[in-house]
């Protein structure tokens, strides 16, 4: 054997050490998909209740225009159209259905609970 002998290094990654980051990875994931999909309901539940108070103020300018007594039926063609108060009737982002009601109660969402004025 001649004295100048070439080692060889094995480059790369022991399986220990993909291991140990793939583990670190996964909790960070399940720290953070939580909190991702809490911050998605978070912000469908705003919008909603941003379209309610939306459909709230255009049945509050209807009646002011059209002097409606208190209580009077409020629908959806008094409301929304190109020539309306509102262009198009707005949508729940959770999939709720948005209740008109009459001049004096709010308007309501099908979700209920947080989705409400």
């Amino acid at each position: 054997m001649s004295r100048f002998t070439i080692r060889r290094r094995r480059g790369g990654f022991t399986l220990i050490e993909i291991m140990i980051v793939v583990l670190i990875i996964g909790i960070l994931l399940a720290i953070a998909v939580p909190n991702f999909m809490k911050a998605r309901e978070s912000s469908r539940t705003k919008s909603c209740v941003a379209n309610l108070k939306q459909i709230e103020s255009a049945k509050e300018q209807w009646a002011m225009d059209t002097r409606a007594a208190s209580g009077a039926a409020v629908t959806d063609a008094n409301l929304f159209g190109a020539a309306l108060y509102i262009k198009v009737k707005p949508l729940c982002p959770s999939g709720g259905d948005y209740t008109i009601g009459n001049v004096d109660a709010n308007p309501t969402c099908s979700i209920g609970g947080t989705h409400a004025l």
